[in-house]
C-alpha cells in the first residue's frame, strides 16, 4: 500500500497530489481535504510558512525626538525680552540726559531768567500726570510690545519740540507734549518689565531702573561733549533722536506682548488711584522726595553749607547719580536674596543715616558720604514700588499709571519744598524732613511686600502651589500673553507667600 506524502503549502493547510484528485473536479465543486484539520483554539497562533519565516525581522524605526519644553521656551524668550527691556530703559534714560544736558543751550537760546526755566520746567511733570492713564488703555488695546515700541520712538522724538521753540509759552506748551511722552512711554515700559519679571520668577525691575540710570548717564555726557564741540542743540537732539529711536524700535521685537486677562474690561481713559495704590504710592512718594531733593539740592549744599570749591560741589550731583544706578543694578539680587521687605528697610536705614549726615555735616566729605548713602538707600524703593502696584488688579498698567502719578508728582513738588524750606530756616532743616521721610519707610517697607496688599486690594486668584519656591516672593496675578512667536501662552502667579 502505497503511502501519499502530505506536504504544507503556502497557505499552511495539507495539498492532495494531483493523481488524486476527484475526476468530477471540473463539473462540481472540490471537496475539502479528507485530512482531518485539529479544531483550533482561540488563542491558536497561525502557522508560519517557511519563506515568511525566513525573513528578517522587521527593524524597528527610531522614536522621534521629544518635543521642546514649553516652560524652557517661555524663559528664553523672557531672557530675551529681558534685554529688550533693559535696552528700552536705557534708551529712555539716554533721551531724558541728553535734554537735560542741553538746558543751558535752551536757556541762553530763549534768553530766559532762572524763574522762567523754572516755569517751563513744570510743564513737564503735569503732562507727565495727565497722559498716564492713557498708556493703560493704549496697552490693553494694542498689547505691550506694539505700544512700547511706538511710545519709546515718540519719547525720542519729542525733545526736538522744545529745542525748536521760539519763546516762552511755547516752550511751556512743548514741554507739556514732552511730559507727555515721558508719562506714557514709562507705564509701558514699568509693565513690560513687571510681565518679564513674572515670567522668569525673579526680581527684575530694580535691574531696568538701573540701566534707565546709567542710560541717563550716557545721554548726558554725550550732550556735555556736544556743548563742548559748541553744536546747535537741535542737531544734537536730532541725530540723538536717530539713533536711540532705531535702537529701541528694533530691540522692541524681542519684548513680551502680553495683556491682562481674557476678558478683562479695558481701564477708563481717565481715573483716580485706587486707595490701595495710593497707599503704596504714598510709600514711593517718600523715596521719591528724597530722591528730588538729592538731585537737586545736592551741588547746592556742598557749596553753601558745606562750603565744598565749586569744582567740588558740582560733581556731587553725578556722584549721587552714579551711586543710585550702581545700587539699582544690584538691587535686584539683593531683592532675590533677602526679599522685598529685607530690601527695602535695610535701605530705608541706609538713606535715613544719610540725611542725618547732610543735615549736620559743615564740611565737604561728610556731605559727600551722606549723599551717597542716601541715593543707595532709596534706590530699589521706586521699582519695587511699581512691582507692588502690578499685584493690584487685573491690568497691571493702570495699577502703575496711579503709582507714577503720585510719584511724578513728589518730583515735582520736593525740589520746592526743600527750597521753601530752606527760605524759612536752611538747608539743613530741610534735609532733616528728608529724614523723617526716609525713616517713615522703615515701617512702610512692608506695604511693598507680596503679601503686604492694602486692604481692598485684588491680586488675583490663590492656586494650590502658593508657596515661596523663589527669593523675592514675587505675587502677581495671572495674565495671558502672547509669546514673541504669536503663540498664547498663559503666565501663571507666582507664589504668594512674602516675608
Amino acid at each position: 500500500m502505497t503511502q501519499t506524502s502530505m506536504s504544507p503549502n503556502t497557505a499552511g493547510l495539507p495539498s492532495t497530489p494531483p493523481s488524486q484528485k476527484p475526476a468530477q473536479a471540473s463539473s462540481q465543486t472540490p471537496a475539502p481535504a479528507t485530512s482531518p484539520t485539529p479544531p483550533r483554539s482561540p488563542s491558536h497562533t497561525p502557522d508560519v510558512s517557511p519563506l515568511a519565516s525566513s525573513a528578517p525581522p522587521p527593524t524597528a524605526t527610531e522614536a522621534p525626538p521629544p518635543p521642546p519644553d514649553p516652560s524652557t521656551t517661555e524663559v528664553a524668550e523672557a531672557g530675551r525680552a529681558r534685554i529688550a527691556a533693559s535696552l528700552i530703559f536705557a534708551v529712555h534714560g539716554a533721551v531724558g540726559g541728553g535734554f537735560a544736558s542741553r538746558l543751558p543751550w535752551l536757556q541762553d537760546h530763549l534768553d530766559l531768567s532762572p524763574g522762567q526755566l523754572g516755569l517751563a520746567l513744570a510743564a513737564p511733570a503735569v503732562g507727565a500726570s495727565l497722559a498716564m492713564p492713557l498708556a493703560a488703555s493704549l496697552v490693553h488695546r494694542h498689547g505691550g510690545r506694539t505700544a512700547l515700541r511706538c511710545l519709546i520712538a515718540l519719547w525720542c522724538a519729542v525733545p526736538l519740540l522744545p529745542a525748536s521753540a521760539p519763546g516762552l509759552p511755547w516752550l511751556c506748551a512743548a514741554l507739556l507734549v514732552f511730559g507727555v511722552g515721558a508719562g506714557m512711554s514709562d507705564v509701558a515700559m514699568n509693565t513690560q518689565g513687571l510681565v518679564v519679571e513674572r515670567r522668569l520668577g525673579r526680581s527684575t525691575l530694580p535691574l531696568l531702573h538701573g540701566m534707565w540710570s546709567a542710560g541717563a548717564l550716557i545721554g548726558a555726557g554725550l550732550g556735555a561733549a556736544a556743548a563742548f564741540a559748541g553744536l546747535d542743540a537741535r542737531v544734537h537732539l536730532a541725530i540723538l533722536a536717530l539713533l536711540l529711536a532705531s535702537a529701541g524700535w528694533f530691540a522692541g521685537r524681542n519684548l513680551l506682548d502680553a495683556r491682562p486677562t481674557a476678558g478683562a474690561k479695558a481701564p477708563p481713559r481717565f481715573a483716580l488711584p485706587s486707595r490701595p495704590v495710593l497707599v503704596i504710592g504714598a510709600v514711593g512718594f517718600c523715596a521719591i522726595f528724597a530722591e528730588g531733593a538729592g538731585m537737586n539740592w545736592s551741588a547746592v549744599h556742598l557749596r553753601e553749607v558745606a562750603d565744598a570749591s565749586p569744582g567740588v560741589a558740582a560733581l556731587a550731583y553725578t556722584g549721587f547719580a552714579c551711586t543710585m544706578a550702581i545700587a539699582r543694578l544690584a538691587s535686584g539680587t539683593v531683592v532675590d536674596r533677602f526679599g522685598v521687605t529685607r530690601t527695602v528697610r535695610a535701605g530705608a536705614v541706609l538713606a535715613t543715616i544719610g540725611a542725618i549726615l547732610v543735615a549736620t555735616a559743615h564740611s565737604p566729605l561728610p556731605a559727600a558720604l551722606g549723599f551717597a548713602l542716601l541715593g543707595v538707600g532709596v534706590s530699589a524703593v521706586l521699582p519695587l514700588t511699581f512691582a507692588a502696584a502690578g499685584r493690584i488688579g487685573d491690568d497691571p498698567s493702570q495699577s502703575i499709571a496711579g503709582v507714577a502719578t503720585v510719584t511724578y508728582t513728589s518730583g515735582l513738588i520736593a525740589p520746592a519744598l526743600v527750597g521753601g524750606i530752606a527760605d524759612r530756616a536752611s538747608l539743613s532743616a530741610s534735609f532733616a524732613v528728608v529724614a523723617v521721610l526716609t525713616a517713615i519707610l522703615i515701617p512702610a517697607a512692608r506695604m511693598l511686600g507680596p503679601t503686604a496688599a492694602p486692604r481692598g486690594a485684588d491680586t488675583g486668584p490663590a492656586g494650590p502651589g502658593d508657596a515661596p519656591s523663589a527669593p523675592g516672593n514675587l505675587a502677581p496675578p495671572a495674565l495671558v500673553g502672547t509669546s514673541t512667536s504669536g503663540a498664547v501662552t498663559s503666565v501663571s502667579p507666582l507664589p504668594t507667600d512674602g516675608r
